[in-house]
């Protein structure tokens, strides 16, 4: 499997990544912050299929070219099933949403299997972690030993509870990352929303 990193460092601060089965050359791509037509150059350049998007929550540093890429490639954005609740309350999402995602989110639910079409072997669980905002959630993979964590947790750090508007939670952040991310394997490799990759082990 193929995981790239992408940084964004100007207009969002934040790290977009793909995931990609090499020999299909199909995959994902998670949290695509900004920057549509970047993506879609290095989408092309590697002869890539992008199958859907995924969000780890929707603040909008983590979609913000989600509804362009959607509709360009013609293609899912996928998101824990509260995103829906968190993107049509004006009260909670007014301040970092395009209200045109609304429309287009395809909710999962905690525990879902999100699978290649072209290799239903290769999949990412979405395990939901509410905390940082009502909708956050981690996409795991225990083959490769890996997990995409949007801003639940990072090197050395963990995402903020006291953003106005995002439902978040200080206990519930803490409680979701010591059941849901410290119980994975020791060894399993965290990509964060913000920053460098890490390891379980580490964090704990």
């Amino acid at each position: 499997m193929i995981v790239k990193k992408i940084e964004f460092t100007d207009v969002f601060a934040s790290n977009c990544y793909f995931f990609i089965d090499e020999i299909s050359k199909h995959g994902f791509i998670i949290d695509p912050s900004a920057y549509a037509k970047k993506l879609l150059k290095i989408i092309e350049e590697h002869h890539w299929t992008i199958e859907k998007i995924l969000l780890t929550h929707t603040h909008l540093d983590h979609i913000g070219a989600a509804l362009e890429l959607s509709k360009i490639l013609n293609i899912q954005m996928i998101g824990i099933e509260t995103s829906k609740s968190y993107l049509s309350n004006p009260a909670l999402a007014n301040h970092f949403t395009n209200f045109e995602v609304i429309k287009n989110i395809t909710p999962v639910k905690n525990g879902d299997l999100i699978a290649l079409k072209e290799n239903p072997e290769i999949f990412l669980k979405i395990i939901a972690t509410p905390g940082h905002t009502i909708d956050s959630a981690i996409y795991y993979n225990p083959k490769e030993n890996i997990a995409f964590t949007g801003d639940t947790i990072f090197k050395n750090g963990i995402g903020r509870t006291d953003i106005e508007g995002s439902g978040g939670d200080y206990i519930e952040l803490i409680t979701n990352i010591k059941n849901k991310i410290f119980t994975l394997p020791d060894q399993t490799i965290l990509y964060p929303g913000h920053g460098d990759q890490t390891i379980v082990k580490n964090e704990k």
